[in-house]
């Protein structure tokens, strides 16, 4: 080989490299072309929230059911169990303020006091009414006695004497009537107000044993077992010592079961489309970052509701557990992992490598020393990839950015 053919092959060769180098390296304004492989392996598209746990089941811990006999509201809460306590069927959990109350016992023993010394009053005067009354019947039929007594022995009398007595003896007789239908009308006029004032001491007396019932159930005792969780007011905050119950909202605690549970959730109005009953999910605990059980979603809204402080709506999901776990408490918060789709052995791209024009979807491929602009059929997405049905092939290289120079060349279209 001559010395001028070698050196046109040797300058070819570093122009060759030289070209190569500066396509494939970043340029002077630091571009740098990242690619990654056609992947091909299970595929999954999760969408991914979080949550607070609660019971399916649970006992509601209520204040009295009769605070509004007595006209009672917004009773304070004076002591409260810590929330998470396990308690038991008749253990403690908390006192409520009966400061209302003993006001109300405090005058019902007063008038109490007040009706039993009025029913003994009219004990005592119907008792000297009744009395004066039967003496003065005794009086008159022993008058009539004596003078049905002179009566006989007047028969030696003059006329006018003995007509005089059949007079007052029938006069006699006509009083001892009338006292006697007085007397009995006195007796049920007496018998009536005992009555009266009796049942006024009835109705203050039985108004006293209801208070002192009342009293005792300000104290709060649990009817089974189970983990006290307090109730939440209108707000969302939840009751604590100092909060206040009503005849409205007599709830206070509640005592879930803990074999029961479910996550509450949400989700944005992109990804409630994604989400149908029935769908597996793994869920997880901030508290317990090793602990992730089974789930199962059961409800999907179908209306949204406004965040919290936002404008943004939001669609409530909840996720039953199928496992249990006892470390797993009412309240803690949940990270949900709701499998919408999965896809064994398909191809898959990031989903930087896709770009359009038009109605075409294309990547930008390498090669050997070129790149290829060309069209492919994309599927089901996530949040990190994006399925490739058709247009490459496992372990084609993708640019993740537009290369340079690139941006006008014609797109090969798929067969």
């Amino acid at each position: 080989m001559s010395k001028k053919r070698i050196a046109i092959i040797a300058v070819a060769s570093v122009i060759i490299i030289y070209l190569a180098y500066n396509y494939f390296s970043p340029t002077s304004e630091d571009s740098l072309y990242l690619t990654a492989k056609v992947q091909k392996g299970n595929f999954v598209s999760e969408v991914i929230t979080s949550g607070e746990a609660q019971s399916t089941s649970s006992k509601e811990i209520k204040g009295p059911d009769n605070l509004r006999k007595f006209r009672l509201r917004d009773i304070k809460i004076q002591d409260l169990v810590p929330e998470g306590t396990l308690v038991k069927e008749g253990d403690y959990v908390g006192r409520l303020d009966p400061t209302d109350v003993n006001e109300q016992i405090i005058d019902a023993k007063l008038k109490l006091e007040a009706a039993q010394s009025k029913y003994t009053q009219q004990q005592l005067d119907t008792t000297l009414t009744l009395k004066q009354e039967r003496n003065a019947i005794k009086d008159l039929r022993f008058s009539m006695e004596q003078t049905s007594l002179e009566l006989k022995q007047s028969i030696y009398e003059p006329p006018a004497t003995i007509k005089s007595l059949e007079i007052k003896l029938e006069k006699s007789e006509r009083d001892l009537s009338e006292k006697l239908e007085n007397y009995n009308i006195k007796k049920r006029q007496a018998n009536a107000k005992m009555i009266e004032v009796g049942t006024e001491v009835s109705k203050i007396r039985n108004e006293l044993n209801d208070l002192t019932d009342l009293l005792n159930s300000f104290t709060i005792y649990s009817d089974s077992n189970g983990m006290v969780t307090y109730a939440r007011n209108w707000d969302g905050s939840k009751k604590k010592v100092g909060s206040t119950i009503s005849p409205w909202e007599p709830s206070i605690a509640s005592l879930p079961d803990l074999t029961k549970m479910e996550s509450k959730t949400y989700a944005n109005e992109v990804d409630i489309r994604k989400i149908k009953k029935g769908l597996p999910v793994r869920v997880g605990f901030d508290a317990f970052p090793d602990v992730e059980l089974d789930g199962i979603v059961t409800d999907v809204a179908n209306v949204g509701e406004k965040k919290r402080g936002s404008d943004i709506k939001v669609f409530q999901v909840l996720i039953q557990l199928t496992e249990n776990d006892e470390n797993v408490r009412p309240g803690m918060t949940t990270s949900n992992r709701i499998l919408t789709f999965e896809e064994k052995e398909t191809l898959s791209i990031p989903l930087e490598a896709v770009f359009s024009k038009d109605s075409l979807t294309y990547v930008y491929t390498k090669t050997g020393f070129s790149v290829a602009k060309k069209e492919v059929k994309i599927g089901e997405s996530n949040n990190v990839s994006v399925i490739v049905t058709d247009g490459l092939t496992e372990n084609d290289v993708v640019y993740l950015n537009k290369p340079e120079g690139y941006e006008t060349a014609k797109i090969a279209k798929l067969n």
